[in-house]
């Protein structure tokens, strides 16, 4: 009977809606008058009880935060320990442990993707420069670059403009330049 008494009891406070539903609930008619004097004995009693240990806890409080300052122990102190050791569990923990190793092979992969990937690249810039299509640019270029110097030195003196060296370097440039594109269109094509 005590099991069932013990069952029946709940270890939890009331909440909200329990205490509307205890509040609605009309129990006087059905308690004697000894009863209810028992109940406001038993009232008083727990209230006085509740009262007295709000003070003990109050007065522990206080001399818990004495203790901590004669320690030298401060707010910020305590906020980084509580970090630290969270962090530690954390680290400890199996889930931390596999993700940290999954993230860390995946970025060993990627790592090797983009290695690789820079590589193909670089070597693709290799074929292309050896290349007959780039070599005939890189000629043209050059000639390009020559003529430039060889026209804006000989203006000094053969008496042409420089407006007129540009304009002439220009045009040479662009014929090059087209025709260096015809030719790539056609080794494309084949």
């Amino acid at each position: 009977m005590e099991a069932q008494a013990q069952g029946l009891l709940e270890t939890e406070p009331l909440q909200g809606r329990d205490e509307d539903t205890v509040t609605s609930a009309d129990f006087s008619n059905m308690l004697s008058e000894e009863e209810k004097e028992e109940l406001k004995a038993e009232l008083v009693q727990l209230e006085d009880e509740i009262t007295t240990l709000r003070q003990v806890l109050s007065a522990k409080e206080r001399h818990l935060v004495e203790i901590k300052q004669k320690l030298g122990m401060n707010l910020m102190n305590e906020l980084k320990q509580n970090f630290s050791k969270s962090w530690h569990d954390m680290q400890t923990t199996t889930a931390y442990k596999k993700t940290h190793e999954t993230l860390s092979h995946a970025g060993q992969k990627a790592t090797a993707a983009f290695s690789n990937v820079g590589t193909a690249i670089s070597k693709k810039f290799g074929d292309m420069r050896n290349s007959p299509t780039f070599k005939s640019f890189e000629e043209r270029v050059e000639t390009t670059v020559t003529s430039l110097k060889t026209k804006v030195g000989g203006a000094n003196h053969g008496g042409g403009s420089f407006e007129a060296v540009l304009s002439s370097t220009a045009h040479a440039s662009a014929q090059s330049a087209a025709g260096g594109l015809r030719r790539a269109e056609e080794e494309l094509q084949c």
